[in-house]
C-alpha cells in the first residue's frame, strides 16, 4: 500500500552565515561534528538548540531510512525555527528563497520520492505572495507556516491576500505549531513541547474559523500538525462558547465552529489507537493524513505504528496511509507509482 507522510522537516546541509550578511544576529546554523553523523543546530551565538542526525539534512539517509521504514513518499518542510518571521521581511525572503530553492533541489533529484512544501516570509504579506508565486512555479506543492506570526493570530486580515494567493493558485497549506504561547512560563519539563504545541495548533485552528478564513477561502486546502493539537479533543467547548457567549465568538464570522469538522485535514500524530479512531470519528478518516514528525524524537519514531495497531479496515487505511494526502496535495497516485 501507497504511504505518504506529509510530515517531515528538512534543512540544507550548510546554512549561510546570515549575520555577516546581514548585520544582525539570531540565525540558525548547522555544526557539524567531525567523524559523526550528526550537527548541532545552534544560533550565530553559539546558544544550543537541538542535536539533529545526517537524516535531517542528507537526503541518502533519509531514503535509507523510508526503505527500512516502508514509507514511499515523504512531504518535505523546513525545521520551524527557520521560519525567521522576527527578521526584516527582505532578509526573511532570502532566507525563504535559500531553502525553497534547496528543497527543490532535493525534490527534483528523486520526484517519485519527495514532495516539497516551502517556507514564506509572513512578516510581509506581499513578500509572501511574491513567494508563494515564485515557489509554485519553481514545482512547490504548497506552504508551510506557523501557527501565529510574532503572536499575530492568522484571523488577522493582514494575511488574508496569502490565502487568497494560495486558494486561487491551488497550493496546499500545512500549519505548525510554533512560538508556543506561555512559553517562558513553563520552561520545565519540556512542557513547551508537550503543552503548547497542541495549544497552539488549536489556537490556529480557533482562530481561522472564528476569523472567518475558511468562510471567506472555502477552497481553501489546509492541513494541521500533530492530530490537530488539543482542537478535535475540545471543540464542543469551543462550539459551547459559541453557543453561548456570540457577542464574544461570533465576532468576525457567524458559521458555528461544528460546520468545519471535517473541512480542514489533519495528520495522523497522535500517538495512541485510540484516540486516532476518535479522530477519524471526529473529522473523517478522509481527512487524516500519516503524519510522524521525522526525524525527531517527538514524532513517530515507527510510521503507521497507531494506524497498524488500530486495527482499521482496508479502506479506511488507503485513506490515511495515501487517499487523503493525495486529496490535500491535489495530486495523483499514478505520479509515485
Amino acid at each position: 500500500m501507497l504511504k505518504i507522510d506529509i510530515h517531515t522537516h528538512i534543512l540544507p546541509p550548510e546554512i549561510p552565515a546570515f549575520k555577516e550578511k546581514f548585520g544582525y544576529g539570531g540565525f540558525i546554523q548547522l555544526k557539524h561534528q567531525p567523524g559523526c553523523n550528526c550537527a548541532d543546530m545552534v544560533d550565530d551565538s553559539g546558544k544550543f538548540f537541538r542535536k539533529v542526525d545526517d537524516n535531517c539534512y542528507e537526503p541518502e539517509a533519509r531514503l535509507k531510512d523510508m526503505k527500512s521504514q516502508d514509507i514511499h513518499v515523504q512531504v518535505l518542510s523546513t525545521v520551524p525555527v527557520m521560519f525567521s518571521y522576527w527578521a526584516k521581511p527582505k532578509d526573511g525572503l532570502e532566507i525563504s528563497q535559500f531553502l525553497n530553492d534547496h528543497l527543490m533541489q532535493v525534490v527534483q533529484a528523486n520526484p517519485k520520492k519527495f514532495i516539497g512544501l516551502g517556507t514564506v516570509p509572513l512578516q510581509d504579506v506581499s513578500l509572501a505572495v511574491k513567494e508563494v508565486e515564485r515557489g509554485l512555479k519553481l514545482g512547490l506543492k504548497g506552504f508551510q507556516i506557523g501557527s501565529n506570526v510574532n503572536q499575530e493570530n492568522l484571523s488577522d486580515p493582514k494575511f488574508f491576500p496569502f490565502f487568497e494567493a494560495c486558494e486561487s493558485l491551488g497550493a496546499a497549506l500545512f500549519i505548525h505549531p510554533w512560538e508556543m504561547m506561555g512559553e517562558k512560563d513553563m520552561s520545565k519539563y519540556w512542557l513547551p513541547w508537550l503543552v503548547g504545541m497542541p495549544a497552539e495548533t488549536s489556537r490556529a485552528i480557533c482562530s481561522m474559523i472564528f476569523g472567518g478564513v475558511f468562510e471567506k477561502f472555502p477552497k481553501l486546502r489546509v492541513a494541521f500538525a500533530h492530530g490537530g493539537g488539543s482542537f478535535p479533543f475540545t471543540w464542543p467547548r469551543v462550539q459551547h462558547g459559541f453557543d453561548v457567549r456570540p457577542d464574544l465568538c461570533a465576532v468576525d464570522s457567524k458559521q458555528a465552529p461544528q460546520k468545519y469538522l471535517g473541512h480542514f485535514y489533519v495528520d495522523s500524530l497522535v500517538h495512541d489507537p485510540e484516540l486516532l479512531k476518535f479522530l477519524i470519528k471526529t473529522i473523517g478518516a478522509d481527512r487524516i493524513c500519516l503524519g510522524t514528525d521525522y526525524p525527531f524524537p517527538l514524532g513517530e519514531l515507527k510510521p503507521g505504528e497507531a494506524i497498524e495497531a488500530a486495527t482499521l479496515d482496508q479502506e479506511t487505511r488507503e485513506k490515511i496511509y495515501h487517499q487523503s494526502a493525495l486529496s490535500w496535495l491535489n495530486l495523483k497516485k499514478e505520479n509515485f507509482l
